[in-house]
């Protein structure tokens, strides 16, 4: 690239700095901006939301597992009563049924059996589901929507699926597997190495004892790994915010965009407060012929008031303006015959308080009367002389 002669180098550098950030805002810029509200809330209506389901799972295992310390003994008991009531039921029904078991009976008895089976777990069951429900609306409130099980097509191209292969969600969710097999691992190793001794010794105790010892190594190693499991799930959850904040940031294009979409383009929104401005000004003006005074500041302000009984009771300001509209506010009124009374304090109060359109205050009654009557006057002595 050709430079001329009498830029140095500096200059040279600084300028094309300067050029190339001028790149820098367009559709493909940097994402710099925090996503707005319509964003986050357009995400959340496609089910996109931060959420961890290792910390749903987490809090999930620890408290089915402290519930199985509470109340383990009773669903200990209830299974070895389940179990001798099936084996010890097996021979009866042989010796009833003369050695001959119905494919009816045989199913009706597995009914049972499944049906007491899930009447024990139904603690477990229960308040494994009530905790994942309250987590997840701790999480991301309660907002349903079916649009996560619509289907995407764009996810079957083999080229988007070796990008997700080898992106970085993947590599994180391997070393989150790592690390899960690692927890689990190690608390397995730690209790089984505590209890060692006396798990050797279960062929040498009775039924209801190994199945006390076998729940109370289950339930140890269960806890453990549910404590140091929350830590991933922390950790999980706090990656989860973390990404989905960062995805949802906006570039600066992207801002203005919604913004137009949202808000209407600022241009024609401008155009048409001017049109409206200009509607509500030809409104106003039409109603000065009908006034019956201009109150002036003389050269800064003007108001216009109209007094009728029928219609209010109190004057009425009918039109107001400031420099260049005063003005054209007095052109019409002298037109028109209506009279133009000059009082600063009263004409400055009146434009900055009452609105157009309302009647003036009780405080200013005292005032306007005063002009109304000397207004009235000059009326009637301009008719005399007619």
């Amino acid at each position: 690239m050709k430079r001329c002669s009498c830029i140095n180098e500096a200059e040279y550098e600084l300028r094309l700095k300067l050029n190339l950030q001028f790149f820098g805002d367009g559709e493909g810029g940097e994402k710099t901006e925090e996503p707005t509200s319509k964003k986050l809330n357009d995400a959340r209506k496609e089910g996109q939301v931060a959420k961890s389901q290792e910390l749903n799972n987490a809090i999930s295992l620890i408290m089915v597992f402290l519930l199985l310390r509470i109340i383990g003994f009773y669903m200990g008991t209830r299974f070895l009563e389940l179990f001798y009531w099936v084996y010890e039921g097996i021979p009866s029904r042989v010796v009833l049924t003369g050695g001959k078991i119905s494919v009816r009976d045989f199913c009706n008895y597995v009914n049972q059996c499944a049906l007491q089976l899930l009447l024990i777990m139904l603690p477990v069951l229960l308040t494994g589901f009530a905790v994942s429900v309250i987590v997840n609306l701790l999480q991301v409130k309660w907002a349903p929507t079916t649009k996560p099980l619509m289907p995407k097509f764009n996810k079957l191209s083999p080229l988007s699926g070796v990008k997700r292969l080898f992106s970085f969600e993947k590599l994180f969710e391997l070393l989150k597997s790592v690390i899960k097999i690692f927890v689990i691992g190690y608390m397995a190793y730690i209790t089984l190495r505590d209890k060692i001794g006396m798990i050797l010794l279960l062929e040498n105790i009775s039924l209801k004892e190994g199945v006390g010892l076998v729940l109370d190594t289950v339930l140890d190693m269960g806890l453990r790994i549910a404590i140091l499991y929350i830590v991933v799930g922390v950790a999980d959850y706090a990656y989860r915010k973390w990404k989905f904040h960062k995805d949802m940031m906006m570039t600066k294009q992207e801002v203005k965009d919604e913004y137009k979409n949202s808000e209407g383009d600022p241009q024609i929104k401008g155009k048409i407060r001017q049109k409206m401005r200009e509607v509500s000004q030809r409104r106003m003006m039409s109603a000065i012929p009908q006034a019956d005074v201009v109150i002036t500041n003389p050269t800064h302000f003007a108001v216009v008031l109209k007094y009728d009984i029928k219609i209010a009771t109190a004057p009425i300001v009918v039109a107001k303006g400031a420099d260049l509209l005063a003005r054209k506010i007095k052109d019409i009124a002298r037109e028109n015959d209506v009279e133009i009374v000059e009082n600063k304090p009263l004409a400055r109060m009146i434009y900055h308080n009452v609105e157009l359109g309302s009647m003036i205050p009780p405080e200013l009654y005292q005032a306007v009367a005063e002009i109304l009557a000397f207004v009235y006057n000059v009326k009637e002595s301009k008719e005399g002389k007619a």
